[in-house]
């Protein structure tokens, strides 16, 4: 459920009219409803009752700092890839001992902010990396809790693009090899082997692949019990899929359930790292119709946001919902959305049924929460658009339209050009 609903033809955020954000701001903007992003968080978390977790929110699904605010207020924890994602929890008031550093390449001054700060735990991802957080703990006087990130060999029926769990992708080191790689941590000095992590992709729209992979998990914990390594902490990652479309994921309920049943009482503290589930449906993308086109082919409608705004259609040929925000008629027609930037790959929706809208007409590009903003880019010399929040009546802005300045910050032309 969302809080974005029609009254008398005009879609609100909340009991905030969307055209009237868009008269006051202009568009394109990201718009998200508060009262959706608590209740997903709070119908999630629920969900683990009775079950010893920690749920941390996914900052590459949406770093924005009100939202990571907001999360950190509910209880949440923090699930990060990369330096700036910690800078930014860090700024948002999460505790470092509720943060989980993933990713497959975490460069050494990345290691050294982390170590420093002393997050609750790493998930590596290689031998490589174990031995450089290993180094580089010793160099800092620190013990360094890890977790080795395990590939289950999964298939999770999700794009390829975000499939991580399968022997052929990046991530992970494969189950059969994970014994000797214990081993290895367990005999250094500077590390301390206390946790088993899996993810196995995103989007996932039902609950068998999490199953499966923890019949994996499970037997790979009792083998390392037997080596005299105990796991405490089993992070079982994110990738609970939403509704863009016609897709029927599993409710949270369901997929708590399927967990704790694959647990079978384990004492285990259950790492969670959910992020679009959260935050997907929470948002939109408000944009303008600017022309029509009627091509020999197909008719196109052209708005004022593109690729660089919302880049999912583009890179995964991802389905959203495209709808008015002012129902002004009651026609359809079929067409491509399309935005201005100078590639063909520039499309919001292709030969898609739609309201019969005109220039100056605003569209909802729905279920936009995450990956949406913090997959956008400069793209054509293209302003990064604002970020809005509504709570109840208010709406508030929570990351200003970038300018034109913003686009030379931090560029400087060298004394040997200086002239030509």
């Amino acid at each position: 459920m969302h809080h974005f609903t029609y009254k008398n033809d005009n879609l609100y955020c909340e009991d905030v009219a969307v055209r009237s954000i868009a008269d006051a701001l202009g568009t394109p903007f990201y718009l998200y409803s508060h009262a959706t992003l608590c209740r997903h968080y709070n119908s999630f978390n629920d969900a683990f009752e009775g079950i010893d977790r920690l749920v941390c929110f996914s900052a590459k699904a949406n770093t924005n700092l009100s939202i990571l605010s907001l999360f950190r207020q509910l209880g949440s924890g923090l699930d990060i890839v990369s330096g700036g994602e910690l800078f930014k929890g860090l700024k948002a008031g999460y505790p470092p001992d509720k943060i989980v550093y993933s990713g497959v390449g975490k460069r050494i001054d990345e290691i050294d902010y982390a170590l420093s700060e002393e997050i609750l735990i790493f998930n590596v991802e290689s031998m490589e990396e174990l031995d450089v957080i290993n180094a580089r703990a010793g160099e800092l006087k620190k013990t360094a809790d890890i977790a080795i990130r395990v590939n289950p060999d999964v298939d999770p029926g999700t794009h390829p693009y975000i499939s991580t769990g399968l022997s052929k992708n990046k991530f992970g080191i494969d189950t059969a090899g994970a014994v000797e790689v214990y081993k290895a941590a367990a005999g250094l000095k500077n590390v301390n082997p206390v946790g088993l992590d899996c993810h196995i992709g995103s989007q996932i729209t039902e609950v068998a692949p999490f199953k499966d992979a923890l019949v994996s998990l499970c037997g790979l914990i009792d083998a390392l019990e037997e080596t005299g390594i105990h796991i405490k902490y089993l992070d079982m990652g994110g990738g609970l899929g939403i509704t863009y479309g016609e897709e029927t994921p599993p409710e949270p309920d369901e997929y708590a359930r399927a967990i704790a049943a694959s647990l079978n009482g384990r004492d285990l503290k259950l790492i969670l790292e959910p992020g679009r589930v959260i935050v997907g449906n929470a948002g939109i993308l408000v944009t303008k119709v600017l022309y029509r086109k009627q091509g020999k082919k197909k008719e196109f409608i052209i708005t004022d946001a593109g690729m660089n705004d919302l880049m999912r259609p583009s890179l995964y040929n991802a389905y959203h919902a495209i709808i008015p925000v002012v129902k002004n008629s009651k026609d359809t027609i079929v067409a491509d959305v399309v935005g201005p930037i100078c590639e063909s790959g520039d499309f919001l929706a292709q030969e898609r049924p739609i309201h019969n809208v005109q220039s100056g007409d605003l569209l909802a590009v729905m279920s936009t929460g995450a990956y949406g903003f913090a997959m956008s880019s400069n793209y054509c010399s293209r302003l990064r658009v604002a970020e809005v929040m509504v709570r109840g009546t208010e709406h508030s802005v929570i990351r200003s339209r970038e300018t034109y300045p913003d686009l030379i910050e931090g560029e400087n032309i060298p004394s040997f050009l200086i002239g030509c």
